[in-house]
């Protein structure tokens, strides 16, 4: 799917607004045509539909010159462990993680006749590229992640449905999630939680970083 297919989210809309603000601080938008683009970019629901409210202002091709990032594909073999580093189990019942936890670089999710949710949206990220395995059999597997992370997926449904919303962060720093699996007459669905950020991954790589150069001055 092209980038400018993608949905927006509230972080983009933020991002154009700010171009706008500057256009018009800068004189090269008048008040009317301001008010006009930012009531366009609340209702935009595409990436692309985002970029139309600014392809005539340098800012915005200025932004995506310095800040173009691909982000990372699917982990190499061995770079993520076959053998997860957590199982969650719903077998005619429910089981959820949620809250400030830390999920490894492998997880595994099966709802057999149950419900099993993740939601990363307040997770730790130790670990830049995380795998989510859900197999729904009769069940559901709801996953949900913060706004400014990358999300990809890649499964599929029998009698059932796999939807993973895809999402790209411009972070190069970012957590990574990838969400394989299969539907059986059941539900997988990942998707972004609105309204909220991942800054864990961010802090983490500034402390190893100030930690190395401690131990390389200590020495």
């Amino acid at each position: 799917m092209p980038a400018t297919e993608l949905r927006c989210s509230d972080a983009d809309r933020d991002r154009i607004a700010d171009i706008l603000r500057d256009a018009l601080a800068e004189g090269r938008l008048t008040v009317e045509e301001h008010a006009e683009r930012v009531e366009g970019v609340l209702n935009a629901k595409t990436v692309g539909e985002l970029d139309l409210f600014v392809r005539d202002l340098p800012a915005a091709h200025a932004r995506r010159t310095t800040a173009a990032y691909a982000p990372p594909g699917r982990p190499a073999p061995g770079a993520v462990p076959a053998e997860p580093d957590a199982n969650v189990v719903a077998v005619f019942s429910s089981a959820m993680r949620k809250g400030r936890w830390r999920p490894g670089r492998r997880l595994h999710a099966y709802a057999i006749f149950g419900s099993v949710e993740i939601d990363l949206s307040e997770a730790i990220f130790e670990y830049q590229q995380v795998v989510i395995k859900a197999i729904s059999v009769f069940g559901d597997v709801t996953i949900r992640v913060p706004e400014n992370i990358t999300l990809r997926g890649t499964g599929g449904a029998v009698l059932g449905n796999f939807e993973v919303s895809p999402l790209d962060s411009g972070e190069q720093n970012a957590p990574v999630v990838h969400v394989d699996g299969l539907a059986v007459l059941g539900n997988v669905e990942a998707r972004p939680k609105r309204g909220k950020l991942v800054s864990d991954i961010l802090d983490r790589v500034s402390d190893k970083v100030d930690k190395a150069l401690r131990r390389h001055l200590d020495r």
